[in-house]
C-alpha cells in the first residue's frame, strides 16, 4: 500500500482519573495516532473518545492497541471501537485488569510479543515489556524512528510500581533489555508527560 501524505505520529491530549488499588489520582494521558492521511493506528483510548475520534476524522481507523489495562488507557475503547469500528487489541496478560472496566466487552484480539501491525504503508512492532503491568506492551516505528512507551518508560526513567499487576525488578529489565538496546535517537514518545529519547534515559534505568 502506498503511503496517503506524511506517516507521523500526532499527540491528543485527554484528562480524566486513574483508580486502583482503592485510591483515584487526576491524569493527563497521551493518546498516539500513528499514520497518514488515509488511515490510522490509535495507541491508547484514554477519557474521551469525542476527541480521539474528531482527531482521526474521516480516516480509516486500523487498531485501537492498548499499551496496556489501566482504566486511564482503556476507558473509552469500547466508545471509541463503536465509533470507528475498529479492533481493539490489548496482551492477554492485562485481561484482568480490562475486565474491571469493561465487564461485558472483551478485547477483540490478542497483542503479542514481536507481532507486526500495518498502518499507512509501515509497519508496528510490539514488544512485549511488562512490570508496570504483566500485559504492559510498547510499539516500536521504525519508519519514524520512535517508540510510543505508555506507562513503561518515561522522560526521566522507568514507570511507577509498587501497585498491584506490577513489579519494579520486572519493569527495569524490560527496559534494560528491549527498549535501551534500540538507536540512542530514537523518540520516546510516552503515555504521559513530555517526549524524551533512548539515549536520555539509559542513566536513569539500573544496571542489572
Amino acid at each position: 500500500m502506498t503511503a496517503t501524505g506524511p506517516v507521523r505520529a500526532e499527540r491528543v491530549l485527554t484528562s480524566g482519573t486513574f483508580s486502583l488499588d482503592g485510591e483515584t489520582f487526576d491524569v493527563d494521558n497521551n493518546v498516539w495516532l500513528i499514520g497518514d492521511d488515509a488511515e490510522v493506528l490509535i495507541v491508547d483510548a484514554a477519557h474521551d473518545a469525542t476527541a480521539i475520534r474528531a482527531a482521526a476524522g474521516a480516516r480509516r481507523v486500523t487498531a485501537i492497541v492498548c499499551t496496556h489495562g489501566h482504566d486511564d488507557h482503556i476507558g473509552a475503547a469500547a466508545e471509541l471501537a463503536e465509533l470507528t469500528g475498529a479492533p481493539i487489541l490489548l496482551h492477554p496478560a492485562d485481561r484482568e485488569l480490562w475486565s474491571v472496566v469493561h465487564p461485558d466487552r472483551k478485547p477483540d484480539a490478542d497483542l503479542a510479543d514481536g507481532q507486526l501491525l500495518d498502518v499507512a504503508g509501515i509497519q508496528v512492532r510490539v514488544i512485549h515489556t511488562p512490570g508496570h503491568t504483566w500485559g504492559s506492551c510498547t510499539l516500536h516505528v521504525p519508519f519514524l524512528e520512535a517508540v510510543f512507551t505508555g506507562d513503561t518508560l518515561f522522560h526521566g526513567g522507568p514507570g511507577a510500581t509498587g501497585r498491584s499487576y506490577s513489579d519494579k525488578p520486572a519493569i527495569e529489565h524490560s527496559i534494560r533489555e528491549r527498549l535501551l538496546v534500540l538507536p540512542a535517537g530514537t523518540v520516546v514518545h510516552t503515555g504521559h508527560g513530555q517526549d524524551t529519547t533512548i539515549g536520555a534515559e539509559r542513566p536513569h534505568v539500573p544496571h542489572a
